[in-house]
């Protein structure tokens, strides 16, 4: 034969080379310097993520500090039995000193989560410590009040289904609430005041096109069909095919119920309780995500990239085209090859969710390592004891932030939208999770599946909807017609759409439902999604760039991608 055979010791050989080029890769980006907001630095650790150590009942905050420089010192070293010697909450006191009824009849305690995993390498992608965040908003500042108003009022209007926004006096009064704030009219975060229109949306292009739930949310596809075949299923049931069974896109219907809303119950899940798994439901009923509360029951329990395994099942499902630039995609008697275990369903598949895994080491490095910022639970409580905490500081000069965050608050009328105190009525009954709120590991794993799927699809193309709701397709035909739950959500409606709506902007609302969505649960704030997801996409473009070295030059392999701030990017070919 003609060609030329490599042998086992040069095949080995051209793998070390590969390997050592990805590397060389990966270390020839910029340096980059993590920098907190110096917030950590304030009395008592007051604007620090403190949960789970031990707490003062009267103002809500740490006790002894030290506690808290022997927790900073388990994370630093990694060490597990300094995170072991570490005080954890209520234990330290002893069992049987709740101070709320669910404590007292739980008595469970709740450990921190991953909070060495930032220190750990890995073979792909950039390495978890060479991606950074800006500092969070600092107290005092205008964006932190206004974000912390945001929080507030997703709280109060987590029941009203996103149909009815228009038409519900709650919403409006947020609304008017909120525009107060001058920085919602600042250029960097709107440019403009709040509207029904882009009230709790994302900044990417297409997140304030169309409905408010991203159709990869609710859209089923048509199952598993053969040529010529009766559709197994509508893309209106929401039903979509995981190979031979089923993925349903309805969640579980939890109650309109509000957790931690008393000081004791705060005060407990604070010092460690555990109290997940103790959320109500409505019977077993299901819905389509219809209010902030059934989006916030989606991102309790999901598996992160789960929203965008199932978003490319329902691209390849309805055989949507890859990039341009991905090989094998012309007719069969041309190409002679299909995409498969390269170029095809199983390589974005597993692309898709593999990232993830880059995505949580590198946030859970900028919570434990740099920013420890306090979750908005936390901060509620420092508003509902202001006067406490000041009196127990002796009126530092350093803690009159606090006092101007409140004011600012009170001022433009946040307090009134709530009932018996200023604590953020959570959905979820532990309420956050056990590690610091900067970044999102939701939002930063959203940045960069999403980033995935925009690259290898044609992002370009229309989302098209038949009118019946009977099918989902792909094309550059502009679409007329988008799916919104009915009324109580057990059904998908149809309706006009004014807009097209693009592969690219659903994907990049797909994103930010996620990551609100967490707001929407009182977990998160509005610049933990944003600058997390802007992480999450750096993430995954090191990790494409990578993997493009390792292809087979002869096949010019490319992929054009739409960034998040509307930049478009070409990730060429490697040429070795």
């Amino acid at each position: 034969m003609g060609y030329q055979k490599i042998t086992p010791e040069e095949r080995a050989e051209k793998s070390l080379h590969i390997r050592i080029q990805a590397a060389e890769k990966a270390r020839s980006r910029p340096l980059i310097t993590h920098t907190d907001n110096g917030d950590e630095s304030l009395p008592k650790k007051l604007m620090s993520f403190t949960k789970g150590l031990p707490h003062d009942y009267e103002t809500g905050l740490i006790k002894n500090e030290k506690d808290f420089e022997k927790f900073i010192e388990g994370i630093c070293t990694g060490d597990p039995d300094i995170i072991r010697q570490t005080p954890l909450g209520i234990q330290a006191e002893g069992k049987g000193r709740w101070k709320s009824s669910k404590g007292k009849k739980i008595n469970k305690i709740r450990a921190w989560e991953s909070a060495g995993a930032g220190l750990t390498f890995d073979l792909q992608g950039p390495d978890a410590q060479s991606v950074t965040m800006p500092p969070a908003p600092a107290l005092g500042s205008k964006e932190l009040a206004a974000e912390m108003a945001e929080v507030y009022c997703q709280a109060v209007l987590r029941d009203i289904p996103f149909s009815e926004f228009s038409t519900n006096p709650k919403v409006q009064e947020c609304l008017d609430i909120l525009n107060k704030f001058e920085y919602f009219r600042d250029e960097e975060r709107n440019g403009h005041p709040l509207t029904i229109d882009n009230i709790f949306r994302g900044f990417a292009p297409g997140d304030k096109v169309g409905p408010y739930i991203s159709q990869f949310l609710l859209a089923g596809n048509n199952g598993l069909t053969t040529s010529g075949k009766p559709l197994e299923f509508k893309a209106n049931e929401g039903k979509i095919n995981y190979g031979a069974i089923i993925i349903d896109q309805r969640v579980r219907r939890a109650k309109e119920k509000d957790y931690m809303t008393t000081w004791s119950a705060f005060y407990d899940v604070q010092n460690g309780a555990d109290f997940g798994g103790t959320e109500e439901y409505i019977g077993n009923e299901r819905r389509f995500i219809t209010s902030g509360r059934d989006l916030a029951t989606y991102v309790h329990y999901d598996a992160l990239y789960q929203a965008y395994l199932n978003a490319c099942l329902i691209l390849l499902n309805a055989g949507a085209p890859f990039d341009p630039g991905v090989p094998f995609q012309v007719a069969d008697e041309k190409d002679k090859q299909r995409g498969f275990a390269q170029y095809g369903g199983p390589h974005i598949l597993t692309l898709v969710t593999e990232v993830a895994t880059r995505a949580l080491k590198a946030v859970r490095y900028q919570k434990f390592n740099v920013h420890r910022r306090l979750r908005p639970e936390a901060l509620a409580a420092r508003m509902e004891k202001k006067t406490a905490i000041l009196k127990s500081m002796s009126n530092k000069p350093e803690a009159k932030r606090l006092e101007k965050t409140y004011n600012e608050l009170l001022d433009n009328h946040v307090f009134r939208l709530l009932d018996k105190n200023k604590l953020l009525p959570m959905a979820f009954a532990e309420g956050s999770p056990m590690h610091p709120t900067y970044g999102a590991g939701h939002a930063t794993v959203a940045g960069a599946c999403v980033t995935i799927l925009k690259a290898f699809f044609d992002h370009s193309l229309n989302i098209n909807i038949d009118k019946s709701g009977t099918t989902i397709n792909f094309s550059k035909e502009a679409s007329k017609y988008a799916f919104v739950p009915e009324g109580n959500g057990y059904s998908l409606l149809t309706i006009p759409t004014a807009q097209s709506l693009t592969v690219e902007g659903e994907l990049n609302k797909l994103a930010a439902n996620i990551s609100i969505g967490r707001d929407w649960a009182g977990v998160h704030y509005y610049s933990d999604y944003k600058e997390s997801l802007l992480m999450g996409e750096t993430i995954a473009i090191g990790l494409l760039e990578e993997q493009n070295i390792m292809y087979n030059p002869a096949e010019n392999f490319s992929l054009t991608l739409p960034k998040f701030n509307g930049e478009i990017i070409k990730i060429p070919m490697h040429v070795s």
